[in-house]
């Protein structure tokens, strides 16, 4: 007996494996090796896999795969979270697109039917390609992936309503009266899958879960996610759509995240059988058929959804350069199109042949989106650039931000985020006078009615730092997650003020030594600190004693930041006296009551000896003392300004604490 199909799935992964090795080298992603597998080994090339049928099959089975586990890890929250960009952004992008495809259908002779379908195909963007190249370049969280985030989430929600509409086009049925009926059809399913996560899957899971059998826990989430595919089907709905509300209904049980981490090791053999079977649909004649056309078609599509995206995005009030970097990002067809195109085929609202330029414009638009990637920060440079501030800074009310700003030694916070909320708390609880700078011009909206003082706008643009007043301000730090922008940012800064102190974080310690070298004086990288916050629980957990995990922790720190210590010397931009303190610290107590230093002078030595600091300035109430004379006396709440090493640091913080404390820490 011949196990075919084995055979098959055998011969696609073993070339899949070889092409991706091969992309690899010239640093293309996974799907392109995919789609090229097939094309390859599919029934119109070598013809490794003969079976259409089969291949049609193996693309559905390809689909609701790929949708359970998208399902899984949707979240409700973050769509919430989102819903301005949402709503607004992707609501305005689908509609523009549909309506403007349409319209350019039509003057080429197709009906109007066909020329919204065309809309339909052309709207939707690769939301598996997006989401991987931006995890890979750590741009998720950018102000650009956030906004083609959201975009990606309403087009992945209006695949649905898409898919109902698709039969009416084709003036099946009865038109309406259908359209209501299946609409009804899918209420009843979004419905059930709403009271199935609350109440029936949690009490499946848990029945599962006392079991303590992972298999049987893997076969549960493959009953239910199968399972609910094929009722969907024979409600008359798509296996597809059936499939992601499965995966939705999951990701709401608290049980979600094991079973996304037991179905993770599957997705990348999901993923790679659906772009393997959207190729093997492809015949490689239509290349030589219609070259020219096809080049036409691909450059239609790019330009088409990179102008109308970025038109949305602008409209919404994001800067122009947000706009065209997401804008480029989603300039490809999406895998869900390639499920309409399927639906459009049966329908008659695509032919044999117009079905075949699709799917290799829709090919070439995925395997051009590194390139668009990669070109969309220097093009939106040279536009931002070559228009007026007042073109390119966003047309939000958000934009007017008044007058310029009128602090004097104060702090600029870049970014508005987790960090950029706590630093601005605090500060304000101290009243330290601080402005903030954010690109999102809901989150300025939102802050300004609570009372923050932000502004709205790209801080990487010189017009931004000037009105917020860089060349009067201390400190600026920045807390955005995009790189490239932080390191403009810090160049601008350093050169519109070179006495501020720049402080960036970042997420990893390579992005460090190009922050130095622009300027930056401190750099915190989150991926050394996460692991010294590890390492201070785990101690803590073993109830280690808080000095030896602050002395662990010193250790850490003084072996992993020698590297930031030495960048930090070798792009110096320090000015003045700074250069002489590279390597030291300078920190402040409070004398609490009770502490060794309290009713203590200077005469004897106390401080000096048993830490090895120096005191700088001595501040009593709103008297400042600098260089106190030897017979100065500590009194309580009094704040010493020393410098010392960071050991030394330490060991004069003990000092400065009740004398009670110090002697419990053994």
């Amino acid at each position: 007996m011949e196990f075919v199909a084995l055979r098959d799935i055998v011969v696609l992964f073993g070339l899949a494996l070889l092409t991706v090795l091969l992309l690899r080298r010239f640093n293309l992603p996974s799907i392109i090796g995919f789609l090229i597998t097939g094309v390859v080994a599919g029934p119109h090339a070598l013809r490794f896999i003969k079976n259409a049928h089969q291949v049609e099959q193996m693309a559905e089975i390809g689909v609701v795969l790929l949708l359970f586990t998208i399902g899984i890890e949707f979240s409700l929250k973050e769509l919430m979270r989102i819903r301005h960009m949402v709503l607004l952004g992707g609501g305005l992008q689908l509609a523009l697109t549909i309506a403007v495809v349409a319209v350019i259908g039509t003057l080429y002779g197709f009906p109007m039917s066909q020329g919204v379908f065309f809309g339909f195909l052309v709207a939707l963007s690769s939301t598996a390609i997006l989401l991987k190249l931006m995890m890979d370049a750590g741009e998720t969280d950018t102000p650009q992936g956030k906004t083609a985030l959201g975009i990606l989430i309403f087009q992945d929600l209006c695949i649905v309503p898409l898919m109902l509409f698709t039969p009416f086009l084709a003036g099946g049925g009865s038109g309406l009266v259908d359209i209501a009926i299946v609409s009804a059809k899918a209420v009843a399913v979004v419905v059930g899958a709403h009271f199935g996560a609350r109440f029936v899957i949690p009490w499946i899971f848990e029945q599962v879960v006392k079991t303590r059998s992972r298999e049987l826990f893997v076969l549960s989430i493959i009953f239910i996610g199968m399972g609910t595919a094929w009722l969907t089907s024979h409600a008359g709905l798509s296996l597809a759509l059936g499939a992601f509300i499965a995966g939705l209904a999951i990701s709401e049980s608290e049980y979600s995240h094991q079973a996304l981490s037991d179905i993770m090791p599957f997705r990348e053999a999901f993923m790679s059988l659906f772009f393997i079977s959207v190729g093997m649909l492809l015949k490689p004649t239509i290349l030589l058929k219609f070259p020219f056309l096809l080049i036409g078609m691909v450059l239609a599509i790019i330009l088409i959804k990179t102008v109308l995206s970025a038109a949305v995005v602008f409209v919404l009030g994001l800067p122009m350069r947000i706009a065209i970097i997401a804008a480029l990002s989603l300039a490809q067809i999406g895998e869900f199109s390639f499920v309409l195109s399927r639906s459009g085929l049966s329908h008659g609202l695509l032919t044999p042949e117009t079905y075949q330029l699709f799917l290799a414009a829709s090919i070439a638009t995925m395997a051009l989106t590194p390139l668009c990637m990669k070109v969309s920060g220097p093009v939106a440079d040279y536009l931002t650039k070559l228009l007026p501030h007042e073109w390119t800074r966003g047309r939000s009310s958000l934009a007017q931000n008044g007058d310029k700003v009128t602090l004097d030694d104060h702090i600029i916070i870049v970014g508005f985020g987790v960090n950029g909320k706590n630093l601005a708390r605090v500060l304000k609880n101290l009243e330290i006078p601080h402005v903030a700078i954010d690109t999102n011009p809901f989150t300025v909206r939102n802050q300004t009615r609570m009372g923050e003082q932000i502004i709205f706008g790209d801080a990487s643009k010189p017009e931004i730092l000037t009105h917020a007043g860089i060349e009067q301000a201390r400190i600026v730090v920045v807390a955005i997650s995009d790189a490239a922008a932080s390191r403009r940012l810090v160049s601008l800064a350093r050169k519109m003020n070179p006495s501020i102190h720049v402080i960036v974080r970042t997420r990893y310690l390579l992005e460090m030594e190009p922050l130095f070298m622009l300027g930056a004086n401190e750099v915190i990288p989150e991926e050394f600190e996460t692991s010294v916050e590890i390492l201070s629980r785990v101690l803590k957990r073993f109830l280690i004693p808080q000095d030896v995990v602050e002395e662990c922790i010193a250790d850490v720190r003084r072996d992993g930041y020698e590297m930031l210590r030495t960048a930090s010397k070798r792009h110096s931009h320090a000015v003045g006296i700074t250069g002489f303190l590279s390597g030291a610290e300078v920190g402040s107590f409070r004398v609490q009551k009770g502490s060794p230093v309290e009713g203590e002078s200077l005469r004897e030595g106390l401080l000096r000896a048993q830490s090895g600091v120096t005191l700088v300035a001595v501040k009593r109430g709103s008297d400042i003392t600098p260089n106190p004379d030897p017979v100065w006396q500590f009194s309580e709440n009094d704040i010493a300004l020393v410098l010392g090493t960071p050991e030394q640091m330490r060991a004069a913080a003990k000092l400065f604490e009740p004398a009670r404390a110090a002697a419990g820490v053994t």
